[in-house]
């Protein structure tokens, strides 16, 4: 009995690393290009734009709510600092992107934290409202950068600094950020205790409202930043670009053991969630398997991820 005890405890603890290494040997054996230092940075480049956005929803997660908006917030945001790019220039076009995605954040932040709606009817909403601005303010039409060899807005998407995307850099630099704010501040600490507990919280004299709406105005502003790489890198943007981020985004900091029930979870862990969900993507593309099959694997992620969090704070695996 014990013994069946300690190998549940460990299925818990490192059944998704385990499953990890093993497809990491697989893919590595069947296509040796899996692992190559090209690959990887490759990898880890794409990684970037959905690490932006997870650092900042991993915020919201702790707090034991949710952002659904940030696929539909990413592809608004994108449109806009490309086609701004082409009217005013790329400094003050990343300004109004970070602008507005501060404000979308603040938005959300208001309706759930000061007016107690529910994260998740109130991010859906947003999702359904933000592509529809897309729509309207791009009329469906694709936008792209004038003359993207000449401006130095490539810098954000396709620049390397020692031999290292730039991408790279921006992530890891905001990983250091978003970690020192979430495990060294006041801030970050009321952000565990209010999902530990917000009615203890706010008995403690935690201004539970504004911690929430701060919670989701780093989420928007990860979102922008992202919108900036991916604008930057691409050169362009479509009304469908962001498409689908928010089940990646939620995926990968699940698969980091971010608990969906709030009050645990770090960046590290997001990070690492997020990298492990691109390198299977790219595992599955490199063995030929259809595009659509990474949909079915992030499905098959989720369950799996939620399944062992639930686990492990019941103390048992099956019910």
């Amino acid at each position: 009995m014990a013994l069946l005890k300690k190998a549940s405890d460990a299925a818990q603890k490192h059944g998704l690393i385990g499953g990890f290494a093993i497809f990491l040997a697989v893919v590595s054996l069947s296509s040796p290009e899996f692992l190559t230092l090209g690959n990887i940075l490759d990898v880890i480049r794409q990684v970037s734009i959905t690490g932006m956005i997870a650092i900042g929803v991993t915020f919201v997660v702790i707090t034991g709510r949710l952002d659904l908006s940030v696929g539909s917030m990413l592809t608004l945001l994108t449109v806009l600092v490309v086609d701004q790019h082409n009217q005013v220039g790329p400094a003050i076009a990343i300004a109004y992107t970070l602008l507005a995605s501060l404000l979308i954040g603040m938005v959300n932040g208001y309706l759930i934290g000061f007016m107690r709606l529910n994260s998740l009817i109130v991010t859906l909403a947003m999702l359904s409202l933000l592509q529809g601005a897309t729509l309207f303010y791009s009329g469906g039409s694709n936008v792209n950068v004038t003359n993207p060899q000449e401006t130095w807005f490539r810098f954000f998407g396709r620049s390397e600094f020692i031999d290292i995307p730039v991408p790279v850099w921006i992530f890891f630099f905001a990983a250091l950020v978003g970690s020192f704010v979430l495990l060294k501040t006041n801030f970050g600490r009321w952000v565990f205790s209010i999902g530990g507990n917000e009615t203890a919280s706010l008995f403690s004299g935690v201004q539970t409202r504004w911690v929430v709406l701060i919670a989701y105005v780093i989420s928007g502003f990860g979102t922008g930043l992202a919108a900036i790489i991916m604008g930057s890198r691409v050169m362009g943007a479509q009304s469908t670009i962001g498409q689908g981020y928010e089940l990646t985004v939620l995926s990968g900091i699940i698969l980091g053991g971010t608990s969906m029930l709030g009050g645990s979870g770090t960046i590290w862990r997001t990070v690492i969630g997020v990298t492990m969900l691109g390198f299977v993507q790219n595992g599955l593309l490199l063995l030929g398997f259809a595009y659509y099959v990474q949909w079915l694997v992030t499905w098959a992620v989720i369950i799996l991820a939620v399944w062992i969090d639930l686990a492990a704070k019941r103390g048992r695996v099956f019910v």
